[in-house]
Order: structure tokens, then sequence, then C-alpha cells
């Protein structure tokens, strides 16, 4: 079993965009979503993703923090899309784009859509305590606010948040 170590942040500036080594176009939907992890019917989020020609089922534990267990399996791009279009409740669409810091990769998510506007960089860590490099364009850190994980974004999109949720000043993180 993974356990992923991930940490979200908001960025302070555009700067990133200079360093861009490659961008993806990604689509993706929750089969078990928020709804059931918030009425504990659910212990982990199930999804579809599709990126490109590739595409994977995804399984994450439903624990708030930066550790959780993560499950991974590659999937037939048509399944992806039968159950993209069948069997989620709303699609998320972002570009993911991949920058490079110090041998360090963050992933830029820029999201479409009804969360149009929000960008978060996510840095994937071998341990929870883990040093990473801090570039000036990576901003505040959003890894304990929930609203922030993808599975939370279609029933909550940012369009809908208030200016203090989008700058994350009505949590201390």
């Amino acid at each position: 079993m993974k356990i992923e170590i991930e940490r979200k942040f908001l960025l302070a500036s555009d700067d990133w965009r200079a360093a861009i080594e490659r961008s993806e176009p990604i689509a993706q939907g929750y089969l078990v979503g928020a709804q059931a992890l918030r009425d504990g019917s659910a212990r982990a989020s199930v999804r579809a993703r599709l990126a490109g020609e590739h595409a994977w089922l995804n399984i994450k534990a439903a624990t708030p923090g930066i550790a959780r267990a993560e499950f991974d399996y590659p999937i037939p791009v048509a399944d992806a899309r039968a159950l993209l279009a069948s069997l989620c409740n709303g699609v998320l669409e972002k570009v993911r784009h991949h920058v490079r810091v110090d041998g360090v990769l963050f992933e830029v998510d820029e999201f479409d859509g009804d969360n149009h506007g929000l960008i978060v960089a996510e840095v994937e860590l071998p341990a929870v305590d883990a040093p990473f490099p801090r570039p000036p364009w990576l901003g505040r850190e959003v890894s304990a606010l929930t609203r922030y994980y993808n599975v939370n974004l279609i029933a909550h999109p940012y369009r809908q948040w208030s200016p203090a949720e989008r700058t994350a000043e009505d949590a201390a993180c």
C-alpha cells in the first residue's frame, strides 16, 4: 500500500509559468465522493481520471492531512470515459503543469469550469518532514483545508467561495 504524502499551496505569483516543463489536461470524477465522506458512509474517495490517452482508477483514504493511503490502477481509456459519463456526479477539469525546482517536482493545477480561477501547487514528498524548496511564487499552505481537496470541488466549487475562503484567510493552516 502506498502512502501519499502531499502538501498543497496557493500561489503568490505567476512566476512559476516560466518553468513549465509540460502540461496536460485532466478530467476526473468521483464514484464515491464528498457527500459519502461527509456523512460517514464511505472511508475512501474513489476517482476515475483521464489524462490524454491514459486513465486510472484511484482510491484514497478519507483521512484529513498530508499523509493518506492511496491505491492507483491504470484502466482502459474507454472505461474511464464511460465512468466519467455515466457514474460520476460531475466532472472536474483542470490543466496540470509540471514545474521542477531544484530537482523537486511541483504539480500546478489550473482549474476550469466552476472552479476557474483556482490554481494550486502540490508537491509529493517521501516523508512528512522531508525538506523541499520554497520558490518565491509558492504562497500560503492549504494542505489542511479540505475544501481544497479535489473531491470537494465538485459539490462546493471555487466560484461559490467567499473572498476569505479563496485566500484561506478564514482558517489557520
